[in-house]
């Protein structure tokens, strides 16, 4: 059953240290597929089959065009109203955004200091010497190298992969800290980001999902908000 707006406002007002985890429902609404699922078929593969390790060894141009295609789609989106929404939270409240999301539209929306669980498609690794570089070109010279001769790989998270130690480290401490967690736009099932949220309630946050659908995340939230996230964020923060 929804929750009441002005429940989750009041909320909102009293929190000290709230944070919001996001997933791939929040960008949907910039008109970034997920590209995984029934719409995530690309030249007969899925992405299961191309953001592997073993894919990349096996033919890294191919998984790079993939790649390379990604950039191309995110870069004709734009931050939407929740973006917008969550950075003003974020000077306002000091919000601590994690985000599962690659496409670093939270950072075009303003943020510095969004918590990238699973990395950015906007950022190159070095196979090689490990060098880290930022590159918005769209298209790239494919495959793309290092200065040091060897392949540059997206730095993103892929199937198989651990999460950066680092980063994990930065969002548990975060949910550790937060009395109050924006649960937006995630299938709750992605592991281990969903079990942030579960953290958070055992350890007494006031959990608030915001999706269009019920997930796992939904019969533990303390208030839940159906509709677009970028809908019920702007009307979150109106006034």
């Amino acid at each position: 059953m929804e929750s009441s707006l002005e429940e989750v406002k009041a909320r909102l007002a009293e929190a000290r240290a709230p944070a919001a985890l996001c997933g791939a429902g929040l960008s949907a609404e910039s008109g970034v597929p997920t590209f995984r699922g029934a719409g995530g078929l690309w030249n007969n593969y899925r992405a299961e089959e191309l953001a592997t390790p073993q894919a990349f060894e096996r033919d890294p141009l191919l998984v790079w065009r993939w790649y390379d295609w990604r950039r191309s789609v995110v870069a004709g989106a734009a931050p939407n109203d929740g973006h917008h929404a969550l950075k003003a939270l974020e000077d306002s409240k000091g919000l601590v955004i994690i985000t599962q999301n690659v496409d670093g539209l939270q950072e075009e929306a303003g943020s510095r200091d969004a918590i990238e669980l699973h990395g950015s498609i906007w950022r190159l690794r070095c196979t090689g010497c490990g060098l880290e570089e930022r590159n918005r070109d769209v298209p790239l010279e494919l495959p793309p190298r290092c200065r040091c001769g060897a392949l540059f790989r997206p730095a993103v998270v892929w199937f198989g992969e651990a999460l950066d130690a680092d980063v994990l480290r930065r969002a548990e401490q975060a949910v550790e800290r937060t009395d109050l967690l924006f649960v937006i736009g995630t299938s709750g099932v992605v592991q281990p980001a969903a079990s942030l949220a579960w953290s958070a309630k055992g350890r007494g946050a006031f959990v608030v999902e915001i999706n269009i659908e019920q997930t796992p995340v939904s019969p533990m939230a303390d208030a839940v908000l159906r509709g677009k996230a970028a809908q019920r964020l702007a009307e979150l923060i109106r006034h």
